[in-house]
């Protein structure tokens, strides 16, 4: 394998390298280059990441730092950049410390003053969202909901009222109980995509009604296995669920000012249409 240029790796430097999240072709010559030419490579899975350094011929001193280690291992790390060696953190796929280890880690080296290099690559929460129909402009991404049921009625109904793009990611054997929370919580027509396998071999995005995707994925099994993104829509508030502080506030400035200038203030204190509250305060007017 042809070596690759090892100029681009700094002393004592911390260098985040995302990995495939399923195609190994989509790993980026850069982050080939880091990892061939660094001093260690701190992964997630040794074993794991073991196999796709040897699908790609680097031969590297592999550290292992997972969830369960991490705070106690970052010291040993901080001491090893301290001392000028070069470090690439990876997990398991897709881009490390997003919903995987190295938080503690990164915290630790910006408080220390060590340099830290971030690379672009891979990650399942974007490449879905890309391909998802669903706004992008605006997005909150909410990793995994809590296992259990009311935990995750309660973490839904924390965002039911959220106007942007939700992405969760969740596991096979917890997408039926979590699509029933969801329609639960956030109504049956909430449009939801599933993205299954992004990258891989039985990669699969469909998305629908939430009450019609339940359906969807119950009457065949093989549409809930694999790696999943949930991409849910921002709620829309129809014109008719103005907030009832916002009438009142209408309602109050009403007595004092025009109809016109009463809906534009009441809609900057609330943070709601103003064109919204000036039909509401209009349709009042016309029924008295």
């Amino acid at each position: 394998m042809k070596q690759h240029d090892q100029s681009e790796i700094s002393v004592g430097t911390l260098y985040i390298v995302p990995t495939p999240i399923g195609n190994l072709a989509d790993i980026t010559q850069r982050a080939l280059t880091v990892l061939e030419n660094v001093d260690l490579v701190a992964a997630e899975d040794t074993r794991h990441t073991g196999l796709l350094l040897q699908h790609f011929a680097i031969n590297a001193r592999l550290f292992s730092l997972h969830d369960h280690n991490e705070q106690q291992k970052a010291d040993v790390l901080i001491s090893k950049l301290q001392q000028g060696e070069s470090i690439a953190l990876v997990s398991d796929a897709g881009t490390p410390l997003i919903n995987d280890p190295g938080y503690h880690l990164v915290t630790r080296c910006r408080q220390a003053g060590l340099k830290v290099v971030p690379l672009p690559g891979a990650c399942a929460a974007i490449t879905a969202l890309s391909a998802s129909g669903l706004p992008s402009d605006r997005f909150c991404y909410e990793g995994f909901l809590p296992a259990k049921s009311k935990g995750r009625r309660d973490a839904l109904r924390a965002v039911l009222e959220e106007p942007r793009t939700l992405i969760f990611y969740e596991s096979t054997h917890r997408l039926l109980d979590c699509l029933t929370d969801m329609v639960s919580e956030l109504g049956e027509h909430r449009h939801v995509v599933l993205a299954r396998e992004i990258t891989k071999t039985w990669e699969s995005i469909h998305g629908a009604p939430v009450g019609e995707l339940l359906a969807w994925v119950q009457a065949d099994e093989n549409r809930r296995k694999g790696e999943m993104v949930l991409i849910v829509a921002g709620f829309e508030r129809q014109e008719e669920e103005l907030p009832a502080e916002a009438l009142r506030t209408l309602a109050l400035l009403q007595t004092e000012l025009p109809l016109k200038k009463a809906a534009a203030l009441a809609a900057e204190i609330h943070g709601v249409k103003k064109n919204a509250l000036y039909k509401h305060g209009l349709a009042q007017q016309q029924a008295n």
